[in-house]
């Protein structure tokens, strides 16, 4: 449970007195629970004792009855209000961690995460750790703080042994069911979420596919599997659901001892003349308001499978802390170009070599084509030269420097990929474009979309404003990839690579961007993957990958 404890510390360090805020207002909700019931039964005890006509003073105890009901569905108002806010603060913090987490991943896995169910699993997975603040965190605090207050109350108002037997009972018997609950619930609750991540893949790939399902007559058989996970959801539940009732006999059996314990010590007291009845009533109505600390822990336990998962996939498993690394000290050279000496690569996941050791050195301004049959090895080895895929051998030097020496962020300013299927953002044009430089301007995103031959098409949409959908949804496949192109000029890398760069574009169109893209960028080396005439055309040289 290491990672949940690493996970709380990250929540709660997103902003700590919002989380003060909101354990100040629960436990605000639960002391003034459980002073309203004890001071409620000392004042109907105390007033029967005192009977018709004896002077009784009534006031001040029936007006802290009203201020504790009143200030308690206040609390409560406060509590929902800022525990929500707390949570969803830790929520924002807990989405940039899992932003950087993802930088970490090779770029084949994150390729994948553009699929539906990836995202959905994503979203699932953030959605389920908002209850460890909700149901755990903030409630397992605030009742703790509770039962110390309860046990100094109990201890000056009535006796030791009524605030140790209300203390010991609930604490230690309280931690005992709940964790027979978080054994028990573990593998369940884990088990429950990931049927339901199968069946919201299944669902998702039958809309996809559902003309060829049909087309190849598998629809019964996909629909049989996602009836088959229903059932196994249904029976995970249904194990769950027997843990939580149980859980819930266990705690309301757990409360009926504590108060007839303290029932009993407090009517043996009573007989004995160590204290009078309404102080002893004060024990008992206590011993039952502090049930409200444990029965609500019982649900946020049942989830705890399921959560733990959840920290698994979000912030990984725990790991030695590293010193920071030192950057090394890199002078690229803009006339050393782009320099392979016997590269190897290979599909991710294999260790058949794609093609044989290549050796290559593109001067500045060159134009460097990469050919060969589907599956030969192109795109796998500009991601290499990226440096987002790894190597089987050899050694790549960009601008003089050891690719592996580059920083990240050195090394982004001065190369770029530009892939296969580039990625654009639901938002402006410009917006689009901001992605390449912080301090972009009018007139440099005109000539960026001037030089990928889409100045035109843009103006026709709204301009730099227009605003696209979902990944880009509103532009053409053709009209995406130029913008993607113009993107990366705006970065003016030293090198530039490109899977396929003019893919959905007539010929002339092509030969038209691949220009624009040389006379924008006369000194970088541009190593592209080509398959097309206008591609090769336009390279200095063509590398024939087999």
């Amino acid at each position: 449970m290491r990672v949940l404890w690493r996970l709380t510390r990250l929540l709660w360090q997103a902003d700590p007195w919002a989380m003060w805020r909101g354990a100040a207002a629960a436990l605000a909700v639960l002391v003034m629970g459980a002073a309203l019931l004890g001071l409620s039964g000392w004042f109907i005890t105390a007033t029967g004792l005192a009977g018709i006509g004896i002077a009784f003073d009534v006031f001040r105890p029936s007006a802290g009855v009203r201020f504790l009901a009143l200030g308690r569905a206040g609390a409560r108002y406060a509590e929902r209000l800022l525990t929500h806010d707390a949570t969803l603060r830790a929520l924002a913090r807990l989405r940039l961690t899992l932003m950087a987490r993802l930088e970490t991943w090779p770029i084949t896995r994150l390729r994948r995460l553009r699929g539906a169910s990836e995202l959905t699993r994503i979203t699932a997975d953030v959605d389920a750790l908002d209850g460890l603040l909700l149901r755990l965190v903030l409630p397992l605090a605030a009742g703790l703080l509770t039962h110390a207050l309860a046990l100094a109350a109990l201890w000056m108002l009535v006796s030791g042994p009524v605030a140790l037997t209300v203390a010991g009972g609930y604490v230690l018997g309280g931690a005992v069911v709940l964790a027979l609950v978080a054994r028990g619930a573990l593998r369940p609750s884990a088990r429950a979420e990931e049927v339901r991540q199968a069946i919201r893949r299944r669902v998702i790939g039958l809309f996809r596919g559902q003309r060829d399902a049909i087309l190849q007559a598998t629809l019964p058989i996909q629909r049989n599997a996602i009836a088959a996970d229903e059932d196994t959801l249904r029976a995970t539940v249904a194990r769950l659901d027997r843990i939580d009732r149980r859980a819930g006999l266990a705690l309301n059996a757990l409360v009926v001892l504590v108060t007839g314990a303290v029932l009993g010590i407090g009517t043996a007291a009573v007989q004995s003349a160590a204290f009078d009845p309404a102080l002893a009533a004060i024990g008992v109505f206590v011993a039952l308001a502090l049930a409200e600390t444990l029965l609500p822990l019982r649900r946020g336990l049942a989830d705890l499978g399921r959560m733990h998962a959840a920290a698994l996939r979000v912030i990984g498993p725990d790991q030695p802390a590293q010193p920071p690394a030192q950057p090394p000290d890199t002078h690229p050279d803009a006339q050393a170009g782009l320099t392979l000496h016997g590269v190897t690569v290979a599909l991710p996941g294999r260790h058949t070599p794609l093609f044989r050791a290549l050796d290559l050195h593109a001067r500045p301004g060159e134009t460097i084509a990469l050919r060969g049959p589907s599956g030969s090895g192109k795109s796998t080895l500009l991601d290499a030269l990226a440096g987002v895929a790894p190597r089987m051998a050899g050694q790549i030097d960009v601008l003089g420097v050891p690719l592996g020496l580059w920083p990240e962020d050195q090394l982004r300013a001065h190369l770029t990929l530009v892939p296969q299927r580039p990625v654009l953002i639901g938002g402006t044009i410009r917006e689009n474009l901001a992605l390449a430089c912080d301090d972009l301007d009018d007139a440099s995103a005109q000539a960026a979309l001037r030089t990928a031959r889409l100045e035109h098409v843009i103006a026709q949409i709204g301009g730099l404003d227009a605003r696209l959908g979902e990944s880009g949804a509103g532009l053409s496949g053709g009209e995406s990839r130029r913008l993607a192109l113009a993107r990366a000029v705006l970065r003016a890398p030293g090198v530039l690579l490109l899977d396929e760069p003019t893919e959905g574009l007539d010929d002339a169109l092509a030969r038209e961007v691949l220009g624009g893209l040389r006379a924008a960028l006369p000194r970088a080396v541009i190593v592209m993957a080509a398959h097309r005439d206008a591609e090769i055309a336009a390279a200095d040289r063509v590398i024939s990958l087999n």
